[in-house]
């Protein structure tokens, strides 16, 4: 089984309401994901992380999972002067096509970015966060909440993609491909419902997204 979360004619009126935002770089780096087939956020995800973090006044925000810096440019823009927006991604190439992208977006001034694992620069980096946004690899989405749920500040949120991985967690599907994959998301998941110390909700967007907000020590 898999499912378009949103109904296609939804999601291509969601998307013409966007248009304000069409810049040249953002443009060009939505080209390229298409082109090549690389998995970003969308539109819609980028502008709802870009709401949460001004929302909260984030200043501090860990990327677990970068790619060539699309969810990391919403970051920044969220963020402002002065901001920290760690990035991470096992390929220098894609570092290198980040930085190309934030520079002429003026935004690479508040970004560092990690070549490498996502989960073992973020526990290289000492520092407590207002936002960590997890996008790796699904099998490690346990281990990615694990490492951030300490690390949040009150009042930050944890934001993660990818949380109902096109309807596979709530349903079985004989022909899953990476079944290890959504037993990790729903373990993810619940693990995040249960703790106590964060408000979460999925919003069913693109392919659902986490979004906790830590509320106590």
């Amino acid at each position: 089984m898999s499912l378009q979360i949103v109904n296609e004619q939804v999601e291509k009126y969601m998307r013409g309401l966007l248009t304000r935002h069409d810049d040249p770089v953002l443009l060009e780096m939505e080209a390229l994901a298409a082109e090549k087939h690389f998995p970003i956020v969308n539109r819609h995800v980028g502008v709802t992380v870009e709401i949460l973090a001004r929302a909260i006044g984030a200043r501090r925000i860990f990327e677990l999972g970068s790619g060539y810096g699309y969810s990391a440019y919403w970051f920044a823009r969220a963020a402002g002067p002065g901001a920290e927006v760690h990035c991470t991604d096992g390929d220098a190439e894609n570092a290198k096509q980040a930085e190309q992208f934030l520079s002429r977006a003026g935004l690479w001034d508040r970004i560092t970015f990690h070549v490498g694992d996502a989960v073992t620069a973020f526990n290289g980096v000492e520092n407590d966060w207002d936002i960590v946004y997890c996008d790796i690899d699904k099998h490690g989405y346990p281990e990615a909440w694990e490492a951030a749920r300490d690390r949040v500040q009150v009042g930050g949120m944890y934001i993660c993609d990818n949380v109902l991985w096109s309807g596979r967690v709530a349903a079985e599907d004989r022909d899953d491909q990476r079944p290890e994959w959504t037993e990790a998301i729903k373990k993810h998941n619940a693990m995040i419902a249960k703790d106590e110390r964060y408000e979460s909700s999925i919003l069913p967007i693109r392919d659902g997204v986490m979004v906790a907000l830590r509320v106590a020590d």
